[in-house]
């Protein structure tokens, strides 16, 4: 072969195919792309599901436990107070609930707001993909 002679095969110099080898490679390289938004995604979730779990797992012991307490408690304070306080006790004990009902719903509150129940790494990777594609 000459140095002047042209390959016969048809290849551009730099030995790619052209438009749809071109388009094999973007669509080889957004597969890859989802297949890793999905493993972390799943990721995500899993850790997700092992937060929930706990969470629900905790609210499930701590009712049982408030509610034991709460009888035996509310018994044993109405039993000593009845004969000095009469109704009184029950309105005390009525008042004091309700401000223990209140803090926990606010716990409760603030323990949600810790965002352990997002996908924060997923949402902001799948953000930075849609400004990339736009």
């Amino acid at each position: 072969m000459n140095v002047t002679d042209k390959p016969s095969s048809g290849a551009t110099p730099m030995g790619r195919g052209g438009l749809a080898a071109g388009l094999a490679g973007l669509g080889k390289n957004l597969f890859g792309l989802l297949v890793s938004r999905v493993e972390l995604a799943a990721f995500e979730l899993g850790e997700i599901r092992a937060h929930l779990f706990k969470l629900l797992l905790l609210f499930g012991i701590g009712v049982v436990v408030v509610w034991f307490a709460v009888a035996y408690w509310t018994a044993l304070i109405v039993v000593l107070a009845w004969d000095s306080w009469g109704w009184k006790i029950l309105l005390l004990m009525a008042a004091v609930f309700t401000l223990l009902a209140a803090g926990l719903l606010r716990y409760a509150r603030s323990l949600l707001s810790t965002n352990k129940l997002s996908m924060p790494a997923t949402m902001a990777e799948l953000r930075n993909d849609r400004d990339a594609l736009l």
